[in-house]
């Protein structure tokens, strides 16, 4: 795929998976060997595992709207700085809803092979959100 098709699919990926929480373009877009660099503890680092995790985020802040605020790529990867922003409605790892509108920032990096996406890396801003959620000390 050309750098340009992978940068489609990468936000496909963040626009429909983590935008819409849609299980059925996870099946579609992400390979079945996937590998999932940052599964939470107790979590396999597999495409169900994702499913699991997306599920827990979605359920905590269903109204979660992510944007894409600069994306890069080079060869089979690409890297994504992205923003979403939400409600606290649901509970998130033990936290009880809050209603707290709560913002998240990170940076991932997905790499592609045969249309698909197989590996993902992410970093983003938990400790702001615990803040913002009064669970954390600023």
């Amino acid at each position: 795929m050309s750098t340009e098709e992978n940068k489609v699919l990468g936000r496909r990926w963040i626009e429909e998976i983590w935008g819409k929480g849609n299980l059925a373009v996870v099946d579609e877009i992400l390979a079945s060997n996937f590998i999932f660099h940052y599964a939470p503890p107790g979590v396999a680092p597999d495409r169900e595992g994702y499913k699991q995790t997306l599920t827990m985020y979605r359920t905590s802040s269903p109204d979660m709207h992510y944007t894409v605020d600069d994306m890069v790529a080079e060869g089979d990867k690409v890297a994504i700085r992205w923003a979403g922003k939400g409600t606290h409605r649901g509970d998130l790892m033990e936290i009880a809803p809050t209603g707290k509108k709560v913002t998240i920032t990170g940076i991932s990096i997905i790499r592609i092979a045969g249309g698909k996406i197989v590996e993902e890396w992410t970093e983003q801003d938990m400790l702001g959100v615990l803040q913002q959620l009064g669970v954390a000390p600023k």
